[in-house]
């Protein structure tokens, strides 16, 4: 309740005058907004935003700000790797030897379409690539199985083409496909490959669990897929129907109608595959096969390429997490695919009791593994191997329809390249190689990342800050280094004479002008008197 005082003071200080605004700067009142006045700017006073938008300018700031930050050290890393490996692309080559070419395998993450293995490849892998001029060759695979079909078949045809089925029939070029053209091409002109290892990138753990899978099914399994034998040995084991009797009255039989001819004339048509080939060797039957004769003591390295990729709405904040974080996997992936392109250290996959991957980092060339001479298989424990536990961390990222049985009867098949436990024959995994960069290769691309050191046989150019790069194109800048100037125009017209003076030829000009003094700004005017004397 209010007391008699307090209402008199109250309507005192509401009738109190308000202060007078502080005048306006005089120069800049004819951009205050009055009607009375003419259109100009508004007088727009300081303040800071409302609580609501000091909250929205700073998510969104602090996210922009940190992917700008990520692009532009990815941009930083990827440079760093293909540095580390342009000195490949001067190298000189004979016109008999073709680029050494690696190979690529690329199969769809479980759940998810081919595009997003293609863009991995595009964004990490290809520049690296190109910046050594490495040949290479992608291997797709749209489902599972597709990829573990393909290197074995790859496999086999090696084994063929070594002669282990006996001499090979001279093809007809007509009906060849393109590889055998080819080969017979560069057979008859001589062309051959480098003298060095080409090699295999593979990405992701379910395409290098294929890629294992493939290994072993070719240089185990047999050359003839056993399937296509069933169908020959039914017909044989089947039991003759007895022949009709000759004394039989034949004009009995009536014709069958002519609808039925056609139809059985029409030949059937063939039911459209539902999966990928089946194997030709199961895991399960690789102590029973004998290695191939022709199987090399060590296979080609390879190089196995993290790929992760995860899906599901729940796995918003570990996705956008990784969206701002990619200069590690730019980092990460450069290292693997450099250590292919530049194939200077080379050592055997590890056998060891724990299950890390970076518990096999440590062993060098010095740990050899001798396979088998006799092509026996060996009686030591391939359970501990370095193949199984390779980017075994992306397992968990895998999408449930990836251990999803199938529904149709059609689709079920009797392996699972993915989701089944890798097996492993020591006869095919201790000759394997890995590529892998010495400490000298790592001590290098450091130097790189801090600016001490480029290419190899190159001097690194001079930095050129933006703005005297706009400077120099845009404005009155001469530094040398953001541009390069012309100072003599074209030397084709009539003003320019040619004297042939044996195998040299001297540029005689007769009138040159306005040339540019970079240092000075004017223009000088040169005419040339006297044709240059020489001897």
């Amino acid at each position: 309740m209010e007391t008699p005082a307090s209402g008199p003071a109250s309507e005192a200080a509401a009738a109190a005058p308000k202060p007078a605004p502080k005048p306006q700067n005089p120069a800049l009142r004819m951009l205050d907004m009055d009607a009375n006045r003419s259109i100009g700017l508004p007088n727009i006073k300081l303040k800071l935003p409302s609580r609501n938008w000091m909250i929205f300018l700073t998510v969104t700031g602090s996210f922009i700000g940190a992917l700008v930050y990520d692009r532009r050290e990815k941009k930083k890393i990827q440079e760093k790797w293909a540095n580390m490996v342009a000195h490949l692309a001067d190298e000189p080559l004979r016109t008999t030897e073709a680029r050494r070419k690696v190979t690529v395998f690329l199969s769809a993450p479980p759940g998810d379409s081919m595009r997003n293995a293609r863009d991995h490849f595009r964004d990490y892998v290809k520049p690296i690539l190109v910046s050594g001029a490495l040949d290479y060759e992608v291997v797709e695979g749209r489902r599972e199985g597709d990829l573990r079909a393909a290197v074995a078949s790859r496999i086999r045809r090696k084994r063929e083409l070594a002669g282990e089925s006996g001499p090979l029939p001279e093809p007809d070029l007509q009906t060849a496909d393109f590889e055998t053209k080819l080969r017979h091409i560069r057979a008859a002109t001589g062309v051959h490959d480098e003298p060095e290892t080409k090699g295999d990138l593979v990405l992701g753990r379910h395409a290098w669990k294929e890629y294992i899978r493939g290994i072993h099914e070719g240089w185990l399994g047999p050359l003839i897929d056993p399937a296509s034998l069933q169908p020959a040995v039914a017909e044989d084991t089947a039991p003759k129907e007895p022949l009709l009797s000759d004394t039989s009255d034949q004009t009995s039989t009536e014709e069958p109608p002519k609808d039925e001819k056609k139809e059985a004339e029409k030949p059937a048509e063939k039911p459209k595959p539902s999966g990928p080939p089946a194997s030709y060797l199961l895991p399960s039957a690789y102590n029973s096969h004998q290695i191939s004769p022709v199987a090399p003591t060590e296979f080609d390295g390879s190089a196995p390429v993290a790929f992760p990729h995860i899906l599901g709405f729940l796995n918003t904040p570990i996705r956008m997490y990784r969206f701002l974080n990619r200069r590690h996997l730019a980092d990460k992936v450069g290292e693997q695919v450099a250590a292919a392109v530049l194939a200077s250290s080379i050592r055997p996959y590890a056998d060891s009791t724990h299950s890390s991957e970076s518990d096999f980092s440590s062993i060098t060339q010095s740990q050899p593994q001798n396979p088998t001479s006799d092509g026996s298989s060996p009686s030591s424990d391939a359970s501990t191997s370095e193949q199984q536990f390779v980017l075994q961390e992306e397992e968990k990222d895998w999408h449930k329809s990836a251990y999803k049985q199938p529904t149709d009867p059609a689709e079920i098949r009797e392996e699972r390249e993915w989701t089944d436990p890798m097996t492993l024959d020591p006869r095919i995994s201790s000759r394997m190689r890995r590529f892998v960069l010495s400490p000298d290769e790592l001590a290098r691309s450091q130097r790189i990342a801090e600016g001490k050191e480029w290419v190899i046989g190159k001097e690194k150019p001079v930095h050129v800050p933006v703005w005297k790069s706009l400077w120099a194109t845009y404005g009155w800048g001469e530094e040398e280094n953001a541009r390069s100037k012309v100072i003599i125009g074209n030397l084709d017209g009539e003003d320019a004479m040619f004297i042939d003076l044996g195998q040299m030829k001297v540029d005689v000009i007769n009138t040159i002008s306005h040339i540019f003094c970079s240092k000075d700004f004017v223009i000088v005017e040169y005419k040339a008197a006297e044709m240059l004397k020489t001897e």
